[in-house]
């Protein structure tokens, strides 16, 4: 169970980090935020890693989960802002059932685009962060990205910023499913970002 939260963790880590390097560069690793974008169409996934593909695929969320939750890691701020953020958004969208309903109809309405973005012969942001905007964007709080104005700014990078915060409540859901909540992310934090370091270890043995 504790190995499926950092799943879940790593997977809301790697969808803000993709965020924060849009926000802050114009750009970010496509290899990582493709299995991101996937996991919102994974509604019913066997287990918490077929979610985003197998833990391979997390490598981004694992590497910045240890950074933020581990002693002597190089801390991001606004990242941790953002996540907390993520997880209260979460809540609130629990609470309201229209919202969740439509959120989940226009995700169904789009999972034939699952296996393309998987390949990455599709990209969805731009109807993802529509969905977005109609659904989570009215909910409070507010999801608040800091970075460069000029990619702040551009259309393009507006999509993808909140097709990966889709993806960031995604992993939130999945926390929240296998148990996970803001006590158990304090109290716990050294014992997530250690097994953290052992899947990212196991990744790099299976050469995943």
């Amino acid at each position: 169970m504790r190995e499926g939260r950092v799943i879940a963790l790593s997977g809301l880590f790697q969808a803000l980090a993709l965020v924060r390097a849009i926000a802050q560069r114009g750009g970010c690793d496509a290899q990582a935020m493709r299995p991101s974008l996937a996991s919102v169409f994974r509604i019913d996934a066997d287990s918490p890693a077929d979610v985003y593909g197998g833990v391979g695929n997390l490598r981004l969320g694992l590497e910045t989960l240890v950074s933020q939750l581990g002693e002597g890691g190089k801390r991001d701020l606004a990242l941790t802002r953002m996540a907390i953020q993520v997880l209260r958004l979460e809540r609130s969208l629990l609470r309201n059932r229209q919202t969740l309903g439509a959120l989940r109809g226009g995700i169904e309405a789009m999972s034939p685009l699952a296996s393309q973005i998987e390949s990455g012969s599709a990209d969805p942001g731009g109807r993802l962060a529509e969905l977005y905007a109609q659904t989570l964007s009215r909910l409070q709080p507010r999801i608040m990205v800091e970075g460069n104005p000029v990619f702040l700014q551009q259309a393009a990078q507006i999509d993808r910023i909140r097709a990966l915060l889709m993806a960031a409540v995604r992993a939130a859901v999945l926390w929240r499913q296998l148990g996970g909540n803001q006590w158990s992310l304090l109290l716990r934090r050294r014992q997530y970002a250690m097994l953290a370091r052992g899947l990212l270890a196991a990744c790099a043995i299976g050469g995943k």
